[in-house]
């Protein structure tokens, strides 16, 4: 028995063996969409958020690809007539940077908190869209069997107002943020929102 065991052994220790594939330290690997849950969630320096406004969900994703996906509220598709303004309420597509924090007196438009994470085009030029929740959260969300029911902004629920307003607070007030209508691959979509010019931040 123990010499069948010897030339077992010998004959395994003889076998090449593909090498082990160590991470590189300081290497810089693209993203893979990976879903983590809301327990699981948290929160780290350059955390980006994209938005589907096709099917109306949203990503919050880490630099490695991890993500926590929710549903948003977007623009109607169609022309409004609000604070003075006639235009198309679609929600843009386009590249911004969530920046500045106000708090509105409208609680039904902009919530119990009345929160208004504002979102500057290209991180420069400020615009009426941003972040925020709304007064009847569970109406505006699973009635009229759609949710293109906002002016234009971005509509989360409360719970996840919390994290975008910690996320950007925790990462110097400063959030890129890219709404793009249709997502066929999610890793692509990260990849090229990563990848894609900077823009610049004003400390």
């Amino acid at each position: 028995m123990t010499s069948i065991t010897s030339t077992l052994l010998g004959l395994i220790m003889a076998m090449p063996m593909a090498p082990i594939a160590l991470p590189v330290q300081g290497s810089e690997a693209a993203p893979v969409a990976y879903s983590v849950s809301s327990t699981d969630w948290e929160i780290e320096p350059g955390d980006k958020v994209l938005v589907d406004t096709d099917s109306n969900t949203g990503y919050m994703f880490h630099e490695d690809g991890r993500y926590l996906e929710f549903e948003v509220v977007t623009g109607q598709r169609r022309f409004v007539s609000y604070i003075g303004r006639y235009y198309n309420a679609a929600t843009p597509t386009w590249n911004w940077v969530a920046k500045t924090m106000h708090i509105k007196g409208d609680r039904l438009t902009f919530g119990p908190s009345g929160r208004f994470l504002r979102l500057y085009k290209d991180g420069e030029e400020h615009t009426a869209y941003g972040f925020h929740e709304y007064g009847q959260e569970e109406e505006i969300f699973t009635g009229m069997n759609t949710r293109f029911r906002s002016m234009g902004c971005i509509i989360v629920r409360t719970v996840i107002m919390d994290l975008i307003v910690s996320t950007w607070e925790q990462n110097d007030g400063y959030l890129p943020t890219k709404t793009i209508h249709g997502i066929d691959n999610l890793t692509d979509a990260m990849v090229a929102f990563g990848g894609s010019k900077e823009v610049a931040q004003n400390l």
